[in-house]
């Protein structure tokens, strides 16, 4: 994927260094139980807070596999229009407690480890997740599906909003065709 994986790779190198940490935001708890093989598989980003890394990104995903060290796997991709090209970054999340509570390190550049607390997540079915980031500067509402039911989109939308995220600022993704920005369709990726 050439330039494309590049600058997912170096705008996320500067998430790691600007957030510098993998705490999370005060106030903010990740949600208990959490059950990781239940977490595993494709998420659909179905809005996000604007950021280098992702700007511009339509039909953003996250896959997630469990590693036998116990540890998960994650791939984000993303279409960039305007590069008419598949982006894509490979990275590992780490538990920073027991893995029965979802707040983990991840990292795509060793040693540069950013926070991913899971702070509001459909218990029963695992359907929809938000997530936030070490500072309220970084937030993601994700999905099984490229659509969220309206009515748990807004409940999300609010409980960020009472948590002090800035989410008038949120992005809401394109999951339709993608398309590039000259109007031709997306190469297969």
């Amino acid at each position: 994927m050439g330039g494309a994986t590049g600058r997912i790779a170096v705008a996320l190198l500067g998430l790691a260094v600007l957030a510098g940490c993998t705490g999370r935001p005060d106030g903010v708890e990740p949600v208990r139980p959490f059950d990781a093989k239940r977490y595993i598989g494709t998420w659909y980003e179905v809005a996000r807070l604007d950021h280098r890394f992702e700007r511009g990104l339509t039909n953003v995903t996250a896959q997630y596999g469990l590693l036998p060290d116990g540890g998960i796997s994650v791939v984000n991709r993303g279409f960039d229009p305007a590069d008419c090209a598949w982006e894509q970054v490979e990275g590992k999340a780490t538990f920073q407690e027991d893995p029965s509570v979802p707040s983990l390190a991840v990292t795509f550049f060793w040693p540069f480890a950013g926070g991913y607390h899971v702070f509001a997540l459909d218990q029963r079915e695992y359907r929809w997740a938000a997530v936030s980031g070490p500072t309220r500067d970084y937030l993601w509402l994700l999905a099984r599906t490229p659509e969220l039911d309206p009515a748990v989109r807004d409940a999300l939308v609010a409980e960020a909003r009472r948590l002090g995220f800035p989410v008038d600022g949120l992005i809401f993704v394109d999951h339709g065709q993608p398309r590039c920005a000259d109007g031709r369709p997306a190469p297969a990726g």
